[in-house]
């Protein structure tokens, strides 16, 4: 051995956060002069110098130098006991290294942070906070949440259990908080949130208070308030405004319509003439709905007559009724216009005929009346027919707001009727 060193203390003892110093003799026992140069070694490596960091002796010299250890106050510098080791490097004979060693014994020190997550919370009656403890001591930390005195509107929930957290270390814990009374009414409520949050390190006993809020809202908020009464308000204009005088004009509508639907339908005299045949009576039906059709006219001179015949329609729903007008012997009928009444609003197909022609088919529910004219007339030879064939599908609700058993419809067809040349 050609370099002999012994620190001055077997141990070590350090706060963190402040500096400490030992030393370590050093002691040539070559027969050379030496420099050495120092390496610090083990877990106070990064926080341990050695001064000078550069030594030189003459041959069977000895001196010190100055171990500082500056230990940091935080987490990663744990409590308890450190290896220590310094190695001496001689420059001349690097093979004859040494290492020394000791014990540094880090003393423990307790620090917390709690605080309550959100610190604010808007809720109709309950809400959910979290508690978060972080441990920035350098030892473990027993953290138990302690609930406040009984309090008569605000009801606490958490886990009262000791929660173990390590230095550098985060956890948490859940808190409900609940109000006694539901809020109806009125502007949002503030209820103050505190907890106490008891912290055991290193044989000392710390206490945190964490606060919040938790704002109570109104199940019935002020604008929704504002919307249920102008709501309010349009019902009762509708009931008291609005709806009766729609009820009235409806029906001054079926008041008028129904008498023209009976007017047209009720039967009239034909004017007599000279040669003229009577009038057969047409009557149609197919199913079990009836149809049903008959004619008037009015003489206009030289063989001529203004003539029109209605046809009314009853259909039960699902059923298809025709109802037909037949041109009497010896007359041909110059047909010139045609007026449709569907004044239940019924659906279903109407179809139109002249004999074996087809003049149209319409759906019902697109019409209440219909009329179509021609310049020039169609002319219906005599025991010809005009007929009306409807397919009632949903019978219409009128404006009595009743739904009709059946379907109804009219139609009036018009034009000359005129004797068959000899």
């Amino acid at each position: 051995m050609t370099t002999t060193t012994e620190f001055g203390l077997p141990t070590v003892v350090v706060t963190p956060g402040q500096e400490t110093s030992t030393t370590m003799t050093v002691r040539n026992d070559s027969d050379i002069v030496e420099a050495y140069e120092f390496e610090v070694v083990g877990g106070c490596a990064p926080w341990t110098t050695v001064e000078p960091a550069r030594l030189s002796l003459y041959p069977g010299t000895s001196e010190q130098v100055a171990i500082v250890l500056r230990p940091p106050r935080s987490p990663e510098v744990r409590a308890g006991e450190v290896p220590l080791g310094v190695r001496v490097l001689p420059a001349e004979r690097p093979q004859s290294a040494v290492v020394t060693e000791t014990i540094v014994i880090v003393e423990p020190f307790a620090k917390q942070r709690v605080r309550l997550i959100p610190k604010r919370r808007r809720a109709w009656r309950s809400a959910r906070f979290r508690v978060e403890v972080h441990n920035d001591g350098n030892t473990p930390t027993a953290v138990t949440p302690a609930l406040p005195e009984a309090d008569d509107h605000l009801k606490y929930t958490v886990s009262t259990a000791p929660t173990t957290v390590d230095p550098g270390g985060r956890a948490e814990l859940e808190l409900r908080v609940r109000v006694a009374k539901t809020l109806w009414f009125g502007k949002p409520q503030v209820w103050p949130v505190r907890l106490d949050a008891v912290a055991l390190a290193a044989d000392e006993r710390h206490e945190h208070e964490v606060a919040g809020e938790l704002v109570q809202l109104p199940i019935l908020s002020k604008w929704l308030l504002s919307l249920l009464g102008a709501l309010l308000m349009l019902l009762l204009a509708w009931l008291l405004l609005v709806r009766p005088a729609v009820l009235s004009a409806a029906r001054e509508a079926v008041d008028g319509r129904a008498k023209e639907i009976a007017q047209a339908v009720e039967p009239q005299a034909p004017a007599e003439e000279p040669g003229a045949a009577p009038e057969q009576p047409p009557a149609g039906e197919q199913g079990k709905g009836q149809g049903q059709g008959q004619g008037q006219g009015r003489g206009t001179g030289a063989g001529r007559e203004q003539h029109s015949g209605t046809i009314a329609v009853t259909t039960n729903a699902g059923e298809q009724t025709t109802g037909t007008y037949v041109v009497p012997p010896g007359k041909v009928f110059h047909i010139t216009d045609i007026v449709l009444a569907n004044h239940q609003g019924d659906e279903g197909v109407l179809t139109i005929a002249f004999g074996e022609r087809t003049i149209t088919t319409i759906a019902l529910e697109t019409f209440r009346n219909q009329d179509y004219h021609w310049v020039t007339p169609i002319d219906i030879p005599q025991n010809g027919t005009v007929t009306v064939t409807v397919g009632c599908a949903k019978p219409g609700t009128p404006a009595s707001g009743r739904q009709a058993p059946n379907c109804a419809q009219l139609l009036n067809v018009s034009g000359e009727l005129s004797d068959i040349a000899p």
